[in-house]
């Protein structure tokens, strides 16, 4: 067991801002992760809100913190007080993770690159392959751009028309569009996906994500998905929820005959690539999976 992290006068401060961020596991692996490594930093939770974000961030940058994380409701104002963005964050204009050097202020977003190394901790590659997505949140949006910039030959994604992020929705598919080799399509419906749309675009794809909350916790019994004659003996099936462990969809996949895996892990390694931003040095992912999380 890893001993309790000690602060000293060099202790680096990290964090999480937030509202509410009371349940977050994000202290515990971090703080565990650099404990194991030796590392001088500490992590703790700060509840902020958007309102409160501006005056927060630059009390954080007057105490010398090294980095932090965002989340909900903070990830989109975010973006817009870092002075610099990774290509992802600047494409779809939200922040999850900041790195501080000496005052400037450098913005990423990991749930993508989480999930993309989740996607290979469960033994696969979508590289060269498509991929079927369903929503357009700000979870779904991430992997939709990770998954164009880390090389996917294709990508459908499924919208409503009524969503609050369709108009972002359109304008980040034309960018990828024009700036990566990915070719992403839009399927966009005025009410619930049609399923022989859903059926066409799953029948050539080798993963599909759920990228929505639905068949979270408590609702369990919702699935967006109603004929499991879509799935098909090459689709690896995912969701990014993991309370429950098995959703509606995965439990209908399963049965279908798919491998599956859920978000778990995307959670893990988003926290891991912060990590290795703010440190230089990589989480040691064994040993936290180990201890915090566990898989399907």
């Amino acid at each position: 067991m890893a001993m309790r992290t000690k602060i000293t006068g060099r202790t680096k401060l990290t964090g999480l801002l937030g509202r509410p961020v009371e349940h977050s596991i994000s202290p515990l692996m971090h703080n565990e992760a650099f404990s194991s490594l030796g590392l001088d930093y500490a992590y703790l939770c700060f509840d902020i809100g958007e309102k409160e974000l501006p005056a927060a961030v630059e009390a954080l940058k007057v105490l010398g913190a090294r980095g932090w994380n965002c989340t909900w409701p903070d990830k989109n104002e975010m973006a817009l007080l870092c002075d610099h963005l990774s290509q992802a964050a600047e494409i779809i204009g939200a922040v999850n993770t900041v790195v501080n050097d000496s005052g400037v202020l450098t913005g990423h977003i990991t749930d993508g690159t989480g999930y993309m190394m989740a996607v290979k901790d469960a033994g696969y590659d979508i590289s060269g392959k498509k991929m079927t997505i369903l929503g357009t949140g700000g979870a779904a949006t991430a992997i939709i751009v990770q998954a164009a910039l880390d090389g996917a030959a294709e990508v459908a994604v499924f919208c409503r028309k009524s969503s609050r992020f369709y108009q972002r929705t359109v304008e980040i598919v034309r960018r990828l569009n024009e700036e990566t080799a990915c070719c992403v399509r839009l399927v966009a419906s005025d009410g619930d996906y049609e399923e022989d749309r859903l059926k066409e675009e799953i029948a050539t794809s080798y993963l599909l994500v759920n990228g929505t909350s639905v068949g979270m916790a408590p609702d369990t019994e919702r699935c967006l998905i109603h004929d499991p004659g879509v799935f098909h003996k090459d689709l690896v099936v995912s969701d990014i929820i993991y309370n429950p462990r098995r959703t509606a969809l995965l439990k209908m996949a399963e049965k279908a005959g798919c491998p599956i895996f859920n978000g778990l892990y995307m959670l893990l390694y988003q926290g891991a690539e912060a990590f290795t931003l703010w440190t230089g040095k990589k989480m040691p992912v064994e040993e936290i999976k180990e201890k915090y999380f566990s898989a399907v």
